[in-house]
């Protein structure tokens, strides 16, 4: 008993000096050690102003600058000493203080990989990302911020903010097979001085390793023409003189083993033309926007709604307004009954414009009146006049 005794001691003994020196290894050297980690992994300058690790190896960080990619004004740590032990990268809790992302989109030819952000190499193929086994009982954020910044569209690229991001995360495994982590986020989007912002809200639950999910997204007063980088070549604002739309957005998101379904409901609130003088003549370009939203607002009761599924997958998703096109085209077309698209609606040839605000005597006569709330009337008359197009079409290739 008593060899036992000691060998136990002896045991406790061992364990406690190799623990000393670890945290007394780390306390003077580890923050000098996380910067050159972070350094090697991302080719950025870091810098931290302040480290301190406490006897159980909580760890609180304050301001930290990853340059370019990365910034807050504290994190706190607290590890898993058992499951850092066997080799896993495992936390309690980690909570974030004012933390700002930036997140960029290059064109393909020009896509990096997060190691190579800084050193100016451009590589042909994406490297696979390495997944770290990363395990977090507890994640949250407060007051942050997301900068999302696309290259592809302009010269100077597309960017939109996320501000005032709270966030929290439960149970982040990505080993177990059956855990489910469930989460909430909200946040904030600035469009210009003194327009309202937009609302973010985001809640539900996800299984990391099986890839399984269920949540709802909502985001409202959405400023339609911040977005107009996305969709420019389809819609001319300035023609159709669209100064100002408001829309509020929702999607119920499900995954089954990677296969994401989002179900997705787009409304505009709010839209407002730029007034015309007495002296400036209505553009057709208007004019058939304004038909549009006639034909939207009588198949929905007044209301200008869209729906549409978007298909992709959970580890890597994408969003396309190429989903949000085809909705609107089948909307306005009958499931393309009469093949119209939505090119063919604001961008119409001669040929056809003369069809519609000329030969279609039930148009005339809305615009001439004045009376906009005409939606069946003019979708018939948008239908007809097609249907005339294509008998004249006919004729001529049989002469």
């Amino acid at each position: 008993m008593r060899y036992l005794i000691k060998s136990v001691v002896i045991y406790f003994l061992v364990l406690f000096l190799i623990v000393t020196a670890i945290y007394t290894s780390l306390a003077l050297r580890g923050k000098d050690l996380i910067i050159r980690k972070l350094e090697d992994l991302t080719r950025k300058k870091v810098s931290i102003d302040y480290f301190f690790l406490s006897p159980t190896f909580h760890l609180q960080l304050k301001k930290i600058n990853i340059e370019g990619l990365f910034k807050a004004d504290s994190i706190n740590l607290a590890p898993s000493i058992l499951r850092l032990f066997s080799g896993k990268i495992a936390f309690n809790s980690i909570k974030m203080q004012k933390p700002e992302f930036i997140l960029e989109r290059f064109a393909p030819e020009a896509t990096v990989n997060l190691t190579e952000a800084a050193s100016g190499k451009k590589v042909a193929k994406p490297k696979q990302i390495l997944t770290l086994p990363f395990i977090c009982k507890r994640l949250k954020i407060w007051e942050g911020r997301i900068d999302y910044i696309d290259h592809t569209l302009g010269q100077d690229g597309f960017k939109i903010i996320v501000n005032k991001i709270n966030f929290y995360l439960n149970n982040f495994n990505m080993f177990s097979h059956s855990l489910a982590s469930d989460f909430q986020i909200t946040g904030e989007l600035p469009w210009q001085e003194g327009q309202e912002v937009g609302k973010i809200k985001a809640e539900g639950w996800i299984n990391f390793f099986k890839k399984n999910m269920e949540a709802n997204l909502n985001i409202s007063d959405i400023d339609g023409i911040h977005f107009y980088p996305y969709y420019s070549n389809w819609v001319d604002l300035e023609k159709a003189r669209i100064e100002k739309a408001k829309l509020n957005f929702t999607s119920d998101i499900s995954s089954l083993n990677n296969n994401l379904t989002a179900n997705c409901h787009l409304e505009l609130t709010d839209i407002v033309f730029t007034p015309r003088s007495p002296e400036e003549a209505e553009e057709k370009a208007e004019k058939i926007a304004t038909a549009v939203l006639d034909i939207f607002k009588s198949l929905d009761e007044g209301k200008i709604v869209l729906g549409f599924v978007i298909r992709t997958k959970m580890d890597s998703p994408e969003f396309r307004l190429g989903d949000v096109r085809m909705a609107v085209e089948d909307k306005l077309t009958g499931s393309r009954k009469y093949g119209l698209g939505i090119e063919d609606v604001f961008m119409l040839p001669t040929k056809v414009l003369e069809g519609m605000f000329k030969g279609a005597t039930g148009m005339s006569k809305a615009f001439i009146g004045g009376t906009f709330a005409i939606g069946k009337e003019i979708k018939d008359s948008v239908q007809g006049a097609f249907k005339k197009e294509g008998n004249v079409a006919t004729q001529e290739q049989k002469e």
